[in-house]
């Protein structure tokens, strides 16, 4: 196991540009298996957990092609459907929780899939009820295997129907879009997620000759086709990476500039860290921070304590919540962080009450941070990484500690942030793998 040794308490100057888009990749890459013809895909982030659904898509009969180090060229025109069987793919599936995401394209190409119980972060219970329920309305039948833990699912013809989901999640309508596309007659999906990734991912599906109407609302209408050709897509930057970039800049008093941020797909993101008192330009299509010496948490206008909560885009995505919570450590005043979609993803802050932080976590959703002001530096400690969102906020909160920090488990970390340490040294950080 990989660990990050860390020489905090050094502020950071200089540029740095955001990855591609995590989430986004795992969908659009999954889409490959819709069509026969080659599709190129830019600026894919060099991440294990995109790397694997690569190397997974491969093992099924894909032929890949790396054109560049973030371009990659993919023609899925022979799948080996008898690779699900086997051990291998149930080994490669279960570390990867993305890997859910072939089911659709899967039955809408060749009417069947298999899928064992996907992995992921240990952040509380994540049912995949929207995934399955969608698919079953399109002519989808489930069976699941006790002894392997997985499913087996068949559709003999999918045709499209009208749906409600239950929850706005974006891999359960990624999922259901992408099996959609190639149904007969048309499907409404309502209470469908609208995050920027499914925006990208709709964009794609339309330009290889899906018909999707209200691309980038909750009410997404889809015309089936009887087939798709290849196309070219990029990539966003990733959202949670200039979000995680922002709070580095501010814990660790950093003049910083966040380049090619894509701005207007960030949604209330830089008034979310706004609100925590930091100061953002937006330049172009750059975000510069400035120096803080000192930043003021605002309260609601009856002169409440502020709440930072997760909601469904356009509201405060989720992924951001950790980073919210480290970044609050070192404002002036109080903050309530309402993690509302997953029950154990704020157990990490009792790491950072170890270093000094004054937070009192309320129930497993909320916790309360009281600011140190940049009074009282954080001290470094030894700290484990739980999951990929809380590794980056305790590897900020150990950049702006005074002393050395260790963080072990990184390869949580990079599974979301690519050559993380790399990119930092050149902003100045003590960060190197032990």
């Amino acid at each position: 196991m990989n660990s990050f040794e860390i020489i905090g308490g050094k502020p950071l100057k200089g540029e740095i540009i955001p990855q591609g888009a995590k989430n986004e990749a795992l969908q659009v890459i999954s889409a490959v298996l819709l069509t026969s013809q080659k599709i190129i895909i830019k600026n894919i982030p060099d991440i294990r957990d995109v790397n694997k659904l690569i190397e997974l898509l491969q093992e099924l009969g894909v032929e890949i092609e790396k054109l560049a180090s973030d371009t990659y060229s993919f023609k899925a025109e022979s799948i080996n459907l008898e690779y699900f069987k086997t051990d291998d793919f149930r080994s490669k599936a279960t570390s990867l929780r993305g890997s859910i995401m072939i089911i659709g394209p899967l039955l809408a190409r060749f009417g069947i899939g298999y899928i064992p119980q996907p992995g992921g972060d240990k952040i509380g219970r994540r049912r995949l009820d929207t995934h399955f329920i969608g698919l079953q309305k399109l002519g989808a039948h489930f069976e699941f295997d006790i002894e392997n833990q997985s499913f087996r699912v068949e559709a003999s013809c999918l045709k499209g129907a009208d749906m409600l989901l239950d929850e706005a999640s974006v891999t359960g309508t990624a999922n259901i879009v992408m099996a959609a596309v190639l149904a007969q007659g048309v499907t409404t999906i309502f209470n469908a997620a609208c995050e920027p990734y499914i925006y990208q991912l709709c964009t794609m599906l339309n330009n290889m000759g899906a018909k999707i109407s209200g691309v980038g609302s909750n009410l997404l209408t889809i015309e089936g086709v009887s087939s798709l050709k290849g196309c070219t897509h990029t990539l966003l930057p990733d959202m949670i990476e200039v979000g995680s970039f922002i709070g580095l800049a501010a814990m660790t008093k950093s003049e910083i500039t966040i380049r090619n941020v894509n701005y207007k797909m960030l949604g209330i993101i830089p008034d979310i860290f706004r609100r925590l008192g930091i100061t953002i330009e937006h330049r172009n299509d750059d975000i510069y921070i400035p120096v803080h010496d000192h930043y003021e948490v605002e309260k609601f206008m009856d002169g409440s304590i502020m709440t930072i909560s997760d909601a469904p885009w356009p509201g405060f995505t989720p992924d951001l919540i950790s980073i919210a919570l480290v970044t609050a450590i070192q404002a002036k005043g109080s903050v309530l962080i309402h993690q509302k979609m997953f029950e154990s993803r704020l157990f990490f802050v009792d790491k950072l009450i170890d270093m000094g932080a004054r937070i009192i976590l309320c129930d497993p959703h909320r916790a309360t941070v009281i600011g140190l002001n940049q009074e009282y530096p954080l001290r470094g400690i030894r700290m484990s990484s739980p999951d990929i969102r809380a590794g980056v906020a305790l590897l900020i909160a150990a950049l702006s500690a005074k002393g050395t920090s260790i963080i072990d488990n990184i390869e949580q970390i990079d599974r979301g942030y690519q050559q993380i340490d790399e990119r930092l040294r050149k902003l100045g950080a003590e960060i190197r793998r032990i």
